[in-house]
Order: structure tokens, then sequence, then C-alpha cells
């Protein structure tokens, strides 16, 4: 089986678009099209499916994904056993746009001769992201285990930082003029997370933070992308969403839309880092230290049980009053 064609495809699936794929390969579109179809042809499998905005796998594609990875990945390792220097640095993150690849952006500029391969595992189940830690597909994936006792010997996970949560709504909502808000003030309000996976830290992340304080999450209907529901949340009176204080978002000016820190206590999503136990990447020691160097969030902050039965940030300075935990 062609390696490239392999090598192709991972991207393709990691990127969504076979442009970008093109791109980063340093091939014509063309190409990548003629590498995934002659793919498929061996394989007597379809493997994407094309849409507006790309491509996305099809069941067979995301069967096939894992192990395309692992080849992939054991050839790269063989052709680095032989050749000087070694690869990119390679950190799995949710999005682009996620407060996780911002954090890694900001190492990036602070030392920008970092070789640094950021990817996109596309997978809710955590334990896909462990599985490709352990393989050497991927050197550490921003990734939690709510039951870090599940994790193999192979794979330990740190507590990277805790991103703070914003209420994000539009020019109508009855809350849209506050400067802040409190989470008693958000009961009552619908709260729309569209397609939380089951079996996601996310989706346990949310069912925690509903029976804590009594709030209306709504997670009905699929997730049609952050534009569709951005334009769902200008035009609606009463429905809002919670976004990460430091996530990228966009939207035209006529949206109007705020975004409300919530405070006292602060509600946090806490990030965590799968890393292999032995033999990690030589780069990944720079980018723990640059993790370590983050501010803590000051004051009372609201955490999920399994990330307060993880120790915190090792060496994290805090800001202002004394950190406390909300169980």
């Amino acid at each position: 089986m062609d390696t490239e064609a392999l090598r192709t495809f991972v991207r393709a699936a990691e990127r969504g678009q076979l442009r970008r794929a093109a791109d980063e390969l340093g091939v014509t579109q063309q190409a990548v099209s003629r590498r995934i179809a002659a793919l498929e042809r061996e394989l007597e499998a379809r493997l994407f499916t094309r849409t507006p905005r790309g491509v996305e796998l099809t069941p067979d594609g995301q069967a096939f994904l894992p192990h395309a990875r692992s080849v992939v990945a054991g050839v790269e390792r063989a052709v680095a056993a032989v050749r000087r220097g070694s690869r990119a640095l390679r950190i799995d993150v949710l999005g682009l746009r996620s407060a996780q690849a911002v954090v890694l952006h900001a190492y990036w500029r602070s030392r920008p001769g970092t070789d640094l391969d950021v990817v996109t595992l596309r997978a809710d189940d955590p334990r896909v992201a462990v599985a490709a830690v352990a393989a050497g597909d991927v050197d550490a994936s921003f990734r939690s285990v709510t039951d870090p006792d599940t994790l193999p010997p192979d794979v330990r996970m740190i507590r990277a930082f805790d991103s703070p949560l914003h209420l994000l709504v539009g020019p109508r909502h009855p809350l849209a003029t506050a400067r802040t808000l409190t989470p008693p003030q958000l009961r009552g309000h619908r709260i729309w997370v569209p397609g939380i996976a089951p079996r996601s830290e996310w989706g346990d992340f949310y069912d925690q933070l509903t029976d804590a304080f009594d709030l209306r999450i709504d997670a009905a209907g699929p997730h049609f992308g952050d534009d569709v529901l951005l334009d769902a949340l200008a035009d609606s009176p009463d429905t809002a969403t919670l976004v990460g204080a430091r996530d990228r978002y966009l939207w035209p000016a006529p949206h109007d839309l705020r975004r409300i820190p919530v405070v006292d206590p602060t509600l946090a999503y806490p990030l965590s880092l799968l890393v292999p136990r032995a033999h990690p990447h030589p780069a990944l020691r720079g980018f723990l230290t640059h993790l370590r160097s983050l501010p803590g969030l000051p004051g009372a902050v609201w955490l999920p049980s399994w990330a307060r039965r993880q120790p915190p940030p090792a060496s994290r300075p805090h800001t202002g009053k004394d950190r406390r935990h909300v169980r």
C-alpha cells in the first residue's frame, strides 16, 4: 500500500479540506484527489463524502483512520531513526479556534524557532486520543479522561490550565447589558450547547454543571457549526451559550453579540494534556514549562469533580486573592 496515499488521507481527514491537505503536503489538490481515489479503489471502500465546507469521513473512513495514522506514524519514526534531527512536536487540539490552540500559538510566538505540528484528531471519545499518544501518533493531546484510573500505564494526564467561561448572548437577550453574571443569575435561561457528544469530557462537564447550579443546558439538535450557532444567538431574545474566555469566535458586526464573564464562582473548564510517560518528544519539556507559567484564576472557582481530583498545574502563579475550589 502506498504510504504517501495513506499520509494524504490522514492529512485530509485532519484538515477537513483537500486544498489544505495539498498545501501542507506541497502538492496540487488534483494530486491529493488522485491519491485518495487510488486508495479507495484499493480498499474497495469510500473514505470521504464532499460537503460545502470540504470533506467528511464516511463510516469506513472513520474505521480506517486510526490504522492509517498508525502506519504513517510508524513510517515517520523509522525515517527519523536514520535522519539527523527529529520531526516536529505534534500536539492535538480540539479546534484551531479553541483556547488550547490559542495557548499553543502564544507558546510558538515566544519560541518562533520551535518546529510544531498542530493537529486535530476529530474524535469525541478521549480513548482515541489516549491511543494516539500511546502509539506515538501524537506527542501530546489536549484531552481529559474523566476517570484517570482508566489510563494505560504508558500515558499520564497533566492539568494544563483552566479556562473561565463566558455567557454569549445576542443584543435582545435579557442578560445582554450585564457586565458580569453569577451562576444563580443564569437559572431559568436557555443555554444552548448543541451536539454534546455522549461519553465525551464536555458531556460530563455539562452534566455536573447542570446539577451544581440547577441550570438549563439544552443540547438539542446537531451542531451545524459556529456560524449557525452565532446566527441563532443574534436573532434570539432568550437563547444563550457558554464559551471559553480564550476561545476565538468571529461574527458579523450587526450581530452585536455580548460576552459576559461568569463569576462568584468563576465557572472554569479544566484542560488537561495527555502525554507519554516514557521517551517524550524533546521539545515537549519547553511547552510544559510554558503551561506552568500561565496565571491561575483568582477567587472562587467551580470545577467538575474529576478535575478537583487532579493536582493543580505545578508552580502555577496565582492572581489576586487566594484561589478556592467550589464543590
